[in-house]
């Protein structure tokens, strides 16, 4: 199982990005999907998803970022998509794409397979 992030970088706080994950060695639509992160200074988040998507096309947020983040999947693309609309500099952080080939529905942390991560950094 490969997991590929893309789309980080800088962006101004209010502004927009699209991360990407690509998946591959795996059926990914059987299973969940997730995005994760880790703030300068902090350990990697790793039981609570910033936000995840399971084999039914449920989704849920952490707290933080509920009504600003998107996650959605395009499992004919093996690719699961993070949508950051207003963007905060607390958000600042390497996010990681994962998924458990165990678990369809978002249920099993830490998950087993883990992207490299890739950067944002949001602005003031």
């Amino acid at each position: 199982v490969q997991l590929v992030e893309s789309g980080g970088g800088s962006q101004q706080a209010g502004g927009s990005l699209r991360l990407s994950c690509v998946a591959s060695g795996y059926t990914t639509s059987r299973y969940c999907m997730a995005w994760f992160r880790q703030a300068p200074g902090k350990e990697r988040e790793e039981r609570e998803g910033v936000a995840t998507g399971d084999s039914d096309g449920t989704t849920t947020y952490a707290d933080s970022v509920k009504g600003r983040f998107t996650v959605s999947r395009d499992n004919a693309k093996g690719t699961l998509y993070l949508e950051m609309n207003s963007p905060k500099p607390e958000d600042t952080a390497m996010y990681y794409c994962a998924t458990d080939n165990r678990d369809m529905r978002c249920l099993t942390f830490p998950m087993d397979y883990w992207g490299k991560g890739i950067l944002v950094t949001v602005s003031s």
